[in-house]
């Protein structure tokens, strides 16, 4: 088990920046950075401290027999907004960076666009819920409507934009996780 990993996937799922980390465990930045890239390794008392402040402890922590999830609820999305990009994000699958694939809505305001997405091995889809938005990737633009689906290898630049007056949303679908 790759603890690091581990500490940062909880980090993530709780919404926390590694500052944010840092500061509620009185630890530095560079510590917690060093911690999820498995450069260092905590002391247990650390590692109590900074699992306290992820919401879990040693036992659940470290207990491998926890039955995965299978069906998910809205308790269960975490939720990110971007005000500069007016767009919002909504992990609907808790951990899901450590599967093969990871599921996301994206909400566009009119206007909003997603982070651009470097080209990267793996597969990207999306399916709109309601709206219009353009996918962009690399120097060509393409429409998307409510009902439609996108699907394409990202070996370009990407991102969705919403050029229209209404919200538009998407169920967005990528491997290996990015977001």
């Amino acid at each position: 088990m790759k603890i690091g990993e581990k500490i940062k996937r909880l980090r993530i799922q709780n919404g926390l920046t590694q500052e944010e980390l840092a500061d509620r465990c009185e630890l530095t930045k560079g510590f917690i950075s060093q911690v999820e890239r498995d450069l260092t390794s905590p002391s247990i008392a650390t590692l109590v401290d900074i699992l306290s402040s992820l919401g879990t402890n040693l036992k659940d922590f470290f207990d491998d027999r926890i039955q995965e999830k299978l069906v998910f609820t809205a308790d269960d999305i975490f939720t990110k907004e971007n005000s500069a990009l007016k767009h919002e994000i909504d992990w609907i699958v808790p951990n899901a960076q450590k599967n093969m694939m990871e599921p996301i809505v994206v909400t566009l305001e009119s206007g909003g666009r997603t982070e651009k997405g470097d080209p990267h091995d793996g597969e990207e889809f999306g399916y709109m819920l309601k709206g219009v938005c353009y996918l962009h990737l690399g120097n060509k633009k393409h429409r998307v409507s409510a009902g439609e689906c996108f699907y394409f290898k990202p070996n370009a630049v990407h991102y969705l934009a919403n050029e229209s007056k209404s919200r538009a949303k998407i169920l967005w679908v990528s491997t290996p996780p990015s977001f």
